[in-house]
């Protein structure tokens, strides 16, 4: 089974967003879900496990992601529950594509968020 493309859902600024569904994923390195690349945007991903098990970001690989060598960011989840994880750094985790890689232990329903980078404080 391929990866499952994940459309992300944008933060809007100074709005509000309508919670999306999330995709369920495949198991196994290599089945999970893949987001896109972002340009400049910011990734965050929200994670459901219906049980224990593990959501991995893969990281990417040199030159394009030059930090690939701190490797994968792990999720590990207990039991059935929800987490986020994020915001992803393109020079650690960016496939040579630019797109994120998610791979799960389990079945999982991963939805991918993008925030701009801009904040005015």
């Amino acid at each position: 089974m391929a990866r499952a493309t994940l459309t992300p859902a944008a933060f809007v600024l100074n709005g509000a967003l309508t919670d999306p569904t999330g995709t369920a994923t495949g198991v196994g390195a290599g089945n999970g879900a893949t987001v896109p690349y972002g340009g400049s945007k910011t990734v965050i991903l929200r994670i459901v496990a219906a049980g224990a098990g593990t959501a991995t970001v893969v990281a990417g690989s040199q030159p394009s992601a030059i930090a690939s060598g701190q490797g994968n960011a792990t999720v590990t989840f207990g039991g059935a529950g929800t987490q986020w994880a994020g915001p992803f750094e393109s020079a650690r985790f960016g496939q040579p594509d630019g797109s994120l890689a998610v791979d799960t232990s389990v079945a999982m329903t991963v939805t991918a968020f993008t925030l701009d980078g801009r904040y005015v404080g």
